[in-house]
């Protein structure tokens, strides 16, 4: 399968890096980021406030955020979402829990310290939070409506992942399911074409909500909230398809592609993962 799992995040450390070992004696480390935010709803309303998130780092990276990295620091992570289950050990209840797994961290404050930002500079000042995510819908898309009128539409969406073992060479694979949210005119767009099966890109920010079980216990998801979905692997009619070579009109400088056959095979790409299961402490 052909998928992708990506986050991006430009914030702030919130609490102090605490490092841990596994028991192979890798370095690994928690890292709980709020980034600020501004958009503009489908109702036309600017809304702004700040997504926190939990995440991971492994090996160098978790070495260098607990030396360098303060409360206040400002970051940029790339990286993926990963959902890790297990079973309450007194309620025997399903637990899930959604972090970023870093694969690039970068520390953004100059050496001299943070700026200082006047008013004037406040639309600079916000942080990026973005998702992509391309895979397959595990269910069709749910349409509901809010007590304000609100259209507002979720659909789960499959990705995997494989990386060699590096104690057996073995291939190993992992899927990871995403609920993606859509709201307004496109909730209704997709809950007309999306059905279960298809392959879509979703594209938006990263949120994670929290809520209250009946017995009071205190429950967290975290979504993709997107603003872009797109059916992959569909004719447009809007383009010239030709099999004919380069258009007559082509600039006599550019190089020539050779089309490539409809029969010739597309090698697979192998993403090989930082974060190897063996490793992880629990």
């Amino acid at each position: 399968m052909f998928s992708l799992n990506r986050i991006q995040l430009v914030g702030y450390l919130t609490r102090p890096v605490s490092i841990r070992q596994t028991p192979n004696g890798r370095s690994v480390c928690d890292l709980n980021i709020a980034s600020p935010y501004t958009f503009t709803s489908n109702t036309g309303q600017e809304l702004s406030g700040t997504a926190f998130h939990s995440v991971t780092a492994w090996g160098g990276m978790a070495d260098v955020a607990a030396q360098y990295l303060k409360p206040g620091g400002q970051v940029f992570i790339s990286g993926r979402l990963q959902t890790d289950s297990w079973e309450d050990t007194q309620s025997g209840e399903k637990r899930n829990k959604t972090q970023i797994v870093a694969m690039d961290l970068i520390l953004l404050d100059p050496k001299g310290g943070q700026l200082e930002l006047d008013s004037s500079a406040k639309p600079l000042a916000n942080c990026l939070n973005r998702a992509d995510v391309i895979g397959n819908l595990t269910k069709d898309p749910e349409l509901r409506t809010t007590t304000n009128g609100q259209s507002v539409v979720s659909f789960g969406v499959a990705t995997n992942e494989s990386w060699k073992d590096r104690q057996t060479n073995e291939i190993k694979e992992r899927a990871e399911f995403h609920n993606v949210v859509v709201w307004g005119d496109l909730a209704q767009v997709c809950t007309q074409n999306l059905k279960k099966g298809m392959r879509v890109h979703a594209a938006g920010r990263v949120q994670t909500r929290s809520w209250e079980t009946q017995a009071g216990a205190k429950r967290y998801t975290t979504e993709v909230i997107a603003e872009n979905v797109s059916i992959l692997g569909a004719k447009n009619t809007d383009i010239n398809y030709s099999n004919e070579g380069p258009a007559a009109a082509s600039s006599p400088t550019q190089k020539e592609v050779a089309p490539v056959a409809a029969n010739t095979a597309v090698p697979e790409v192998k993403y090989e993962s930082e974060v190897k299961v063996e490793d992880l402490p629990f």
